[in-house]
């Protein structure tokens, strides 16, 4: 009994070289190596909230040292 290929079509693929190679042209082209945007690096301007916070931060120190001193002086009885 010889054994029959089920799918007949699998004998006539197109763009294979006899050993299974593909010809040149025959794949689609790659993916692009370069991702995400190109070009020079544009620095965002955050410099309002960044300089509020220090001043903020700043404040609050001084009215902890402030409170201290007026501690240690005496005069917050």
């Amino acid at each position: 009994m010889t054994s029959q290929n089920p799918d007949p079509l699998e004998n006539n693929l197109t763009g294979l070289e006899p050993g299974g190679g593909v010809p040149p042209g025959e794949t689609p082209p790659g993916e692009g190596t370069s991702v995400g945007p190109q070009g020079p690096r544009i620095r965002e301007d955050r410099g309002f909230v960044q300089y509020l916070w220090i001043v903020m931060i700043a404040v609050v120190v001084l009215l902890v040292v402030l409170f201290f001193v007026g501690y240690i002086v005496g005069i917050l009885d």
